[in-house]
């Protein structure tokens, strides 16, 4: 014998019950007994009509009327003409007496469990006799029964507990007489011994069919639903979930107890004592292989099975010195929560026993706050023990598997992966059994959390990063293409997925939740919305991504000023924008010690070199116990570009052109040829050499004339370098007649720094560097004498990118 059980989603509609008649018509079992719930929707439909009636809302029948059209425009659907009188007939008299019962409430004025009970009963009447007409009249070898008749349970309603001596020899007694091959029978309902309708809890469908399955000794139990078995954590919030093939009976109930829907909790104890096999089917893909739930014989298999959480959880707080060696409490605190029908899904205390703290359903928070205030208000009037506290907007997500208690350190790398994400823990527990591990976090944080957790134990070390970037001209549209030509190579090789989930320019922003295509990122920009650096910050935020990662390519002091507002939530942040890290100290040290306190990297490579690895070596020299006595470096690319290319036959102001045209300057020209690009360079390998530095302290030894750096624009600043060609000529000539030629140099020796124009002779290091080319050289207790020297392009959109690239790439293998 086989019991299929079928859930809402599967019988939704006339074209949804087709499919089910074709399952059920290739079993080849002998005996089938078909399980199904309510059409999709029409329970909340019932609970939403009798909450009105009680309300003495007469919208209550215009619900009335949704749910009579649903159920005979599907009976239209699936019966010919000649056949519909008789069912049309029976089921119009079902929504008479469904109609009197709502007139009822409506007319006193309220709903008792009881009513309700009988109320929400007539989904599943309903739909299981539209069913078993429509098998009927396809020829299956069919009968009907309804299940209160065989599941007898006692009078509490709404979740009424089964007698199962009765309900088993009920159940014998009727499958082993019929002689049909299919019975068709109504889920979630059942009835007391006094004939008063009751059922079971919402999902009582799943436990009508175990009843049935385990009262006859069922070869297997199916549960055919909307997905394909049950899966490593929840498919609609993580997309790179996988369907299980196999798991125990003691994984599935804890995933089910912990939000798995697909599994009504209690399905599995009846079947569990019997070792009756529970296989879970997708309706509408049944070739797929689903998941069979079995007992665990060999103790194999991965150590975490799935993920799994419940949203809508409060946690309760009863704390207080009088809980102190004071026996009886913990049984007062959970009876007086018993005794409400409060159900405690999650309890942790403090070994001091100075508190204890529970997770109930977020909905009975009110009544427990003054239940159990109410118990112990003597002692809350004596001080000893504190009203307790409730704490909303929360939600239990759990790590399960029957392998979890032989592998250690599961427990710690589960609460790493949420720290790293800024997920904040307010409790944690985990059972003695050792085969679930649960933490209470923010609601808000529900679907962060689950990818995290899913990336760590079940994406063979692929890690998502999420990018927000900000600024996409010479440097951002050149990032944005290195990203799509290595998106594929970074996966495959490096276990990175890289998404650009942001972009934004100084006019106009756009996001995509699910990656914002990269070959087309133009056109989508071009249609976005009206760019503002606050809402670009407020939807990074709402979006709440693990490894989410901002970067600036701009050179914005407003952008820079955001910073702290990204690594504050643990959004790292990479950056060409030498703004912030030249500010003034406290704000530079600051945003460093953020980055520590939030675990959100803050990393600014291309500061000094664009795509060179400058900082990098000097913080591996700093790191490794080496200090800093001299630095001599040209950190200007776009100036080693402008004095490499200047001569006496080619004029000082149209070298500097092509310099800013070729995308070697800032947008501004004047921030690079004014020395205050090198100045704040030579600042930061200063201060990351371990000193404190301002910006005033550098002396600049401008070679620019004074007119020239007080313009107020790049055509009066252009129009300044032409007047003074003659001054310019002046400088290349000493310094040729000298042999010598020309670098824009900054230094650091003794607490001191400066920069500007020096003669460089034939032997110097910065003789023969050509083009755009930077040269650093770090004289160290190790290098005193011949120096560390980092040489190599310094300038330009693409190296500056790659750097930018770089910095991404060094997130994603922390």
């Amino acid at each position: 014998m086989k019991v299929l059980k079928f859930g809402g989603t599967s019988v939704a509609s006339a074209k949804n019950i087709a499919l089910v008649k074709d399952i059920v018509s290739q079993s080849d079992n002998l005996k089938n007994i078909v399980v199904v719930s309510a059409f999709g929707g029409i329970t909340d439909l019932l609970l939403q009509a009798a909450h009105l009636a009680s309300e003495q809302n007469e919208k209550y029948k215009s619900v009335l009327k949704d749910i009579e059209e649903r159920h005979l425009n599907t009976i239209k659907q699936l019966i010919p003409v000649h056949g519909q009188s008789r069912i049309l007939s029976k089921v119009k008299s079902d929504l008479n007496i469904l109609e009197t019962l709502l007139e009822g409430s409506y007319l006193i004025g309220e709903i008792t469990t009881k009513l309700s009970d009988k109320i929400v009963s007539y989904g599943e009447l309903l739909s299981s006799y539209i069913i078993f007409e429509f098998f009927k009249q396809e020829q299956m070898d069919v009968t009907y029964m309804d299940s209160r008749e065989l599941i007898k349970t006692n009078d509490l309603n709404e979740k009424a507990v089964v007698n199962f001596e009765v309900t088993d020899a009920l159940c014998k007694t009727f499958f082993e007489s019929v002689q049909k091959s299919i019975v068709v029978a109504p889920g979630f309902i059942s009835s007391s011994e006094m004939g008063n309708s009751t059922t079971l809890g919402r999902g009582g469908s799943d436990y009508t069919a175990a009843i049935f399955a385990a009262a006859m000794n069922a070869d297997i139990l199916e549960i055919w639903t909307d997905v394909s078995g049950m899966y490593t954590a929840n498919p609609k919030l993580v997309k790179q979930a996988k369907a299980l093939p196999h798991i125990s009976y003691e994984e599935a109930m804890e995933l089910s107890h912990f939000g798995a829907k697909v599994l009504y909790p209690p399905t599995i104890q009846p079947v569990l004592s019997k070792g009756i096999s529970i296989l879970i089917k997708n309706t509408f893909k049944p070739d797929d292989k689903g998941t069979l739930i079995t007992q665990n014989k060999n103790g194999k298999g991965k150590t975490v099975r799935g993920i799994s959480h419940v949203e809508n959880i409060a946690l309760l707080s009863l704390e207080g010195p009088g809980m102190v060696g004071i026996p009886g409490i913990s049984k007062r605190f959970f009876e007086v929560l018993s005794q409400a029908g409060i159900s405690v899904v999650l309890i942790t205390q403090a070994s001091s026993e100075h508190s204890i703290c529970v997770g109930i359903s977020a909905e009975d928070t009110d009544e427990a706050v003054n239940t159990v205030n109410a118990a112990f208000e003597y002692e809350i009037d004596r001080n000893r023990i504190k009203p307790v506290i409730a704490e909303g907007n929360l939600a239990i997500i759990a790590l399960v598997g029957d392998n979890m208690k032989s592998h250690q350190g599961l427990s710690g790398k589960m609460f790493s992966t949420l720290g790293r994400n800024n997920v904040n823990i307010r409790a944690i527990a985990q059972g003695a059994s050792e085969r679930n591990v649960s933490a209470v976090i923010k609601k808000n944080d529900v679907k962060k959390a689950l990818n995290a957790l899913h990336e760590e134990f079940f994406e063979e070390n692929i890690k998502q990063l999420n990018l927000f970037v900000m600024g996409v001209g010479n440097v951002g549209s050149k990032f944005l293409k290195q990203v799509q030509q290595q998106k594929k190579y970074l996966k495959e090789n490096l276990k990175l997925n890289i998404r650009i989930i942001g972009i934004s320019n100084s006019r106009t922003m756009v996001f995509d939740e699910d990656g914002i295509a990269l070959k087309n990122w133009e056109g989508l920009l071009e249609k976005g919305e009206k760019a503002d650096k606050n809402s670009f910050f407020d939807t990074v935020q709402k979006l709440n991504y693990r490894n989410s990662i901002f970067v600036d390519n701009t050179a914005s002091d407003e952008v820079a000023s955001t910073y702290d507002a990204y690594l504050g939530n643990s959004i790292s942040v990479v950056t060409c924008n030498k703004i912030a890290c030249s500010s003034n100290y406290e704000n530079y040290q600051g945003l460093k010690n953020m980055a520590r306190e939030y675990n959100a990297p803050f990393l600014f490579e291309t500061n000094v070199g664009a795509g060179l690895p400058i900082i990098d070596t000097l913080k591996h020299l700093i790191a490794s116990g080496d200090k800093v006595l001299k630095i001599q470096a040209v950190l200007s690319g776009s100036l080693n570009f402008v004095f490499n290319n200047f001569n006496d036959k080619i004029a000082f102001h149209d070298v500097v052109k092509q310099a800013q045209e070729e995308g070697y300057t800032e947008p501004d020209p004047k921030i690079d040829l004014s020395g205050i690009d090198v100045m704040r360079k030579i600042l930061i390998l200063a201060r990351e050499s371990g000193n404190r530095l301002e910006i005033d302290d550098i002396e600049n030894k401008s070679f620019l004339p004074k007119e020239s750096l007080e313009t107020k624009s790049n055509e009066d600043f252009f129009a300044s370098l032409k007047k003074y060609e003659n001054d310019f000529q002046d400088l290349y000539t000493q310094a040729n007649e000298a042999d010598c030629k020309l670098k824009y140099v900054a230094q650091y020796e003794d607490g001191r720094a400066s920069v500007g124009l020096q003669q460089i002779p034939k032997n110097h290091d910065f003789y023969n560097l050509q083009g755009s080319d930077n040269i650093v050289l770090f004289y160290t207790e190790r290098y005193p004498n011949q120096p560390m020297i980092i040489k190599g392009a310094g300038a330009g959109a693409e190296v500056t990118a790659s750097g930018i690239f770089a910095d991404i790439i060094r997130i994603g293998n922390f």
